[in-house]
């Protein structure tokens, strides 16, 4: 099964959904936009519509995909409107993209539980929309933090996302991450 997901930067969620047990890869990429086959700087420009997305393509025998709404509820700020962090533009959105209805359900009620609850403070901005397609990114992004952990960008924002991620999933995570 697959799940698409944006939220910031697609080097920080392969990073993250890559550590996971159950979970075969994940390839960076975009959707959500107008532009067939962008590119990177196409997308950086923020005028493609589509945001970094990273597809997830995981067994649910091992890891369902009510986990993997938990974990990227829980490794980005959902609240904020095209940004994490210093990274900011429509490419950056919080974003679910669904295959199906159930996983647009799922998805659907596991933002309302949040919301319900005030888990975030601030109102959930995250896009729950259907998958139209997805564009894989360029061969240079994948795996980019495991190929560059002493980049800054990788110090400086990843990182700090593993260590919670760590923290909080550590069950969950393959053994040669923990």
């Amino acid at each position: 099964m697959n799940a698409i997901f944006a939220n910031g930067c697609f080097w920080c969620t392969e990073a993250i959904f890559a550590r996971l047990n159950g979970v075969k890869s994940v390839m960076p990429g975009y959707s959500g936009g107008i532009v067939e086959n962008p590119s990177y700087e196409q997308v950086c420009s923020g005028t493609t519509g589509h945001a970094e997305v990273a597809q997830i393509e995981f067994d649910p025998n091992v890891i369902s995909y009510e986990k993997l709404l938990d974990v990227f509820w829980h490794t980005h700020d959902p609240t904020t409107l095209n940004r994490q962090g210093n990274d900011v533009g429509t490419q950056y959105r919080s974003a679910i993209f669904h295959h199906n209805d159930e996983q647009k359900q799922v998805a659907e009620k596991s933002k309302k539980e949040l919301e319900d609850r005030h888990v975030f403070g601030d109102p959930i901005v995250t896009e729950i929309v259907p998958l139209i397609k997805f564009y894989p990114a360029e061969e240079y992004h994948k795996k980019y933090y495991d190929q560059n952990k002493d980049a800054p960008y990788c110090r400086f924002v990843i990182d700090p996302k593993i260590e919670k991620m760590l923290k909080q999933y550590g069950d969950e995570l393959k053994s040669e991450f923990i």
